[in-house]
This record gives structure tokens, C-alpha cells and sequence, in this order.
């Protein structure tokens, strides 16, 4: 009896222990369910206009704005809504037929009954030359997607589709009419499409439009999410893309998907802080219980030379229901992140972008890359370029000038002015016929600013150091030599395009045939 009652002991201890394991266990996994997300902003460091995100099974994909730089809408993935990367482009081999340029907005979409993936984008119909928003599809985000074309392309223009379904289960496409191009107000319109995302249906509902003051001469980037009784749409307002933007973000609610529409009496909702400025067009998305919004903003550090990123923000409700946020998003990412190297010794690396109206050609491998010249670009040359990240940083190159027979080096790819749709311009250093350059390429016409002559055909490494976003240095340097700097400090400013950050990078202009052989690139954000 005794032995049986020790044992009976040890088993009641050993199911305390398990149970306490088990509580403990139970307890540690609801901490971990409720725990904040740490966010580190920005989540889309550089250009990222008009983000989009949208869930798929675990993961989340996201995609934003190309406006010309190619290939076009990038899908990143993404685990935990913070860190991405780069895993697929809805166009990776070029624009539509139909579409010459403003490759904006894409939104991203799921229908897990079908199990696939949508892509709406907005584009300029070649014919019509009318802002137009179309939708492509694919088996997975991570698949190759077919192009379906035009759904709706308004006279005065048709931007920024989102999809919903109302409260019967019936789809719609909701999209902003570009009234703001020719002074007009700027409805939301809703018309339901069919299932397979290729035909509208019916008749379009206009929403609501910018009848508010705060609005001013346009509202759009529509994102509808359904949370209890209510439909919400978060909507942005004002100028959104140069140095005097004004940016903000405001809500509005409604019981049926088709209205009528409550806006908040307290809009804006999202507005300008110490880190982010100009604030808005975004995607809510939902993480276990909370909704959070990606949208994009200018950083107040970099402001428009680094271009509008991709912030994450959690939503906050009222006691009466209404989505608001803190405003207090911050500059979190440790700029030791963004550097980067490649030697180009694989694959072209897919962070790479050139111009949509461009073939480029190219060689990697063991020998590096063998960039193919041309004059096209206005002049510029073959351009290979990612997005600046930060306001201040360095590029360098490696060049062998031996296998090199066209003009090449750094480039800052700008626009020739601050106009909306602006020719390309560029300011950099190059190498070419034995000297080293400093260049402003604009309006087609080559202003040479520094030159220096070289010692033979040895690796040539040139640099372009960068600071407050437009403030540029240059240095170069031989195998076995100091570097020497070349010019003074120049500011280009006056190069930076509407609506985008500068681009940095690469190029190689000459003649059909020639080429430039780079050896390696290295980006350090400071």
C-alpha cells in the first residue's frame, strides 16, 4: 500500500507539473497572440508610391507604383507585414501592349474560392491616350499573370481601382474618376464586375467625391474594409507628389457597400508628423485582431529626393467606431539596412529597374556585367538603377575601361524638370576616351562640368557621395592609387522628377554595339 500510494503521489505531482506546463504554455501562447507588432518604418524603404498589400494564406504580398522605371509592380512577401522582399513583377518583361506609360496603383486582390491572385494597375491607353485602370491574374503572386487589359478609362481619366464585395456578396470595382486634371470634383464610383475580373456590370454608383474643405481639389486611393455593421473607406486628399504637398488621409463609413456614405466629422485622420509628411493612399490589411494601414509619405529627413515610402500604421477605433490614428509613426530602420553590393556574378539581381521604353542588353557572369550601349533615354544612355533610400549615402563602381569601348559610370536619374511627365536627366561621373567626367546630361544636351585625364587602362573605381538628397560629390581613383576628387560640390535639385525619387545607378552610352564592363557596385546609406 505504501508503494502504491508514493506512486499515486507521483502521479498526481507529475499531472500538477503538466498542467502547470500547459497553463504556463497556454498563457505564454495569449501573451504572444495579443503582443504588439514591432514595427520598424520605414517597411518600404525609397520609392514606393500607392502601396498595396493583401493576404494570402500566411503570408502577405504587397506591390506599389512604377510609374516608368520597368519591370513593372513588383510583388514583395512578406511574413509579418515588416520585413519584405522581392519575389515576383506582375510585367517582368515589359509594359502591355495597350499601355505606353503612368504605371501607378496597382492593387492586389485574393479570391480564395477560385484560389487566385488579381493585380488591378492604372495605365495610359496608347489609342485613347486616357488614364485607364486595368486588371491582370495569375494561378499564385508568385506565378506569371495574364494580362486581361482595360476594365474602365473615363474621358477625364480613371485611377486607383479596389475591389469590395457588398454586403450580399456581390463583387464591385470601385475607382476614382481624374477629374482634379481638368478642374473637376473627383467622384468614387462603384460598378459591380464579374467574377472573373474581365467585364463591368451594370451601371456605376458614384460613392462620394471631395465636397469637404479639407479635401480641396481632389480625393482618391480608396481602401474599403468591412469591421461589424460597417463598411470603411480610407481615402486620401490634396497634392501628393512634389515639394509643396500637403497630403493627408480621411475615413468615411457606410452600412451597404453602395452608401449612403457618413464621412468623419473629424477628418483628416491622418496627417503630418515629426518623421512623415504628406501622408495617405493606402491598403488596410488585417494581422490576427488589429487592422493596420500601409501607405506611403515623404520621410522629413529625405522629403522628395528619396521619394514616398512605405509606411505601416496601426488602426485605433473611437468609442463610436470610427478608424483614427495615432500620427506618431517614426523613423525606426537602421540605415546600416540599406546597404548594397553586387558584382553581378549570377542573375541580375531583381532590385535592378531601367526604363519601360527600353530593351536593355546585358551579359553577367564570371566577368562581371557587360552593360550594351545606346543613346536612347534622351540621350542618357542605357540606364540600370534602384531607388535612393536615403538622404545621404555613397555609390561606387568598379570599371575595367579595357573591355570598355562606350562612355559610362554613376548616374543620378532625375527629371529634366519638376513638371508632371518631365524627360529624364541625369547628373554623375563617367569615364570615357581616357578621362574622367563630371556630367549633367538634360534636355539632350551633354554639359561636361569637370574633366581629368587618366594614367593607362587599370580598374577604374569611381564615386558619388550624396547628402541632404541632392547634394553631390565626386572622387575616382586607379589600381594602387589615392582617390582624387574631381569638380566641386554640386547641387542637383533642380533634377528631382514629380511624383518620384531619384533613382541612382549605372549606365552606358554609345553606339549600338559597344559597351560598358562594370565589375561591382556598392551602395552605403550614412
Amino acid at each position: 500500500m505504501k508503494k502504491m500510494k508514493t506512486n499515486w503521489l507521483g502521479f498526481l505531482l507529475a499531472l500538477l507539473t503538466v498542467s502547470a506546463c500547459q497553463s504556463t504554455k497556454e498563457k505564454s501562447q495569449n501573451e504572444k497572440a495579443v503582443k504588439p507588432l514591432a514595427i520598424v518604418n520605414p517597411v518600404f524603404p525609397g520609392d514606393h508610391p500607392d502601396p498595396t498589400v493583401v493576404k494570402v494564406g500566411e503570408y502577405f504580398y504587397a506591390s506599389a507604383t512604377s510609374n516608368e522605371w520597368a519591370p513593372l509592380f513588383p510583388i514583395f512577401k512578406s511574413a509579418d507585414l515588416v520585413n519584405w522582399e522581392i519575389v515576383n513583377y506582375v510585367f517582368p518583361e515589359g509594359a502591355p501592349d495597350w499601355a505606353r506609360n503612368n504605371f501607378w496603383a496597382p492593387e492586389l486582390a485574393y479570391d480564395e474560392k477560385q484560389g487566385k491572385f488579381y493585380a488591378y494597375y492604372t495605365a495610359r491607353d496608347k489609342e485613347s491616350n486616357r488614364l485607364s485602370v486595368a486588371v491582370a491574374s495569375a494561378d499564385s503572386p508568385e506565378g506569371k499573370f495574364t494580362d486581361h487589359g482595360p476594365l474602365v478609362a473615363q474621358e477625364a481619366g480613371s485611377i486607383d481601382a479596389f475591389e469590395a464585395r457588398d454586403e450580399n456578396g456581390k463583387l464591385f470595382l470601385t475607382w476614382k474618376e481624374d477629374g482634379n486634371s481638368r478642374g473637376l470634383p473627383t467622384p468614387i464610383w462603384a460598378q459591380e464586375i464579374n467574377e472573373e475580373r474581365t467585364k463591368l456590370l451594370g451601371e456605376p454608383h458614384e460613392l462620394f467625391r471631395n465636397d469637404q474643405e479639407w479635401e480641396m481639389h481632389l480625393i482618391e486611393g480608396i481602401s474599403i474594409f468591412r469591421k461589424n455593421d460597417y463598411f470603411y473607406a480610407t481615402y486620401s486628399a490634396g497634392a501628393c507628389c512634389d515639394v509643396a504637398c500637403n497630403y493627408r488621409a480621411g475615413v468615411a463609413r457606410a452600412k451597404n457597400l453602395l452608401g449612403p456614405w457618413e464621412k468623419y466629422e473629424k477628418n483628416p485622420v491622418l496627417m503630418d508628423n515629426a518623421d512623415w509628411k504628406c501622408a495617405g493612399h493606402g491598403t488596410v490589411v488585417k494581422k490576427g485582431n488589429e487592422h493596420y494601414l500601409l501607405y506611403h509619405a515623404y520621410s522629413t529627413e529625405g522629403s522628395v529626393y528619396v521619394g514616398r515610402e512605405g509606411v505601416l500604421e496601426k488602426i485605433n477605433w473611437t468609442e463610436d467606431g470610427w478608424p483614427v490614428f495615432e500620427n506618431k509613426a517614426t523613423y525606426d530602420r537602421e540605415k546600416a539596412s540599406l546597404t548594397f553590393t553586387d558584382d553581378f556574378s549570377t542573375n541580375l539581381n531583381p532590385i535592378w529597374q531601367w526604363r519601360v521604353t527600353q530593351d536593355i542588353q546585358y551579359s553577367t557572369g564570371d566577368q562581371g556585367l557587360l552593360l550594351a550601349a545606346s543613346e536612347e533615354n534622351e540621350q542618357l544612355g542605357t540606364l540600370l538603377v534602384q531607388k535612393s533610400t536615403s538622404p545621404d549615402y555613397s555609390i561606387e563602381v568598379t570599371i575595367d575601361p579595357a573591355k570598355s569601348d562606350a562612355m559610362g559610370g554613376i548616374l543620378l536619374v532625375g527629371g529634366a524638370n519638376n513638371g508632371f511627365g518631365a524627360p529624364v536627366a541625369g547628373m554623375g561621373i563617367a569615364v570615357t576616351d581616357g578621362e574622367v567626367q563630371v556630367i549633367e546630361n538634360r534636355d539632350q544636351e551633354l554639359d561636361v562640368k569637370a574633366t581629368e585625364g587618366l594614367a593607362g587602362n587599370t580598374l577604374l573605381r569611381l564615386k558619388m557621395e550624396v547628402v541632404e538628397g541632392h547634394l553631390l560629390r565626386f572622387s575616382y581613383r586607379q589600381d594602387g592609387a589615392e582617390w582624387s576628387t574631381i569638380g566641386a560640390q554640386y547641387d542637383a535639385a533642380h533634377l528631382v522628377p514629380w511624383g518620384m525619387g531619384y533613382r541612382l545607378g549605372i549606365f552606358a552610352k554609345g553606339k549600338s554595339g559597344q559597351q560598358v564592363n562594370y565589375k561591382q557596385v556598392n551602395i552605403s546609406a550614412n
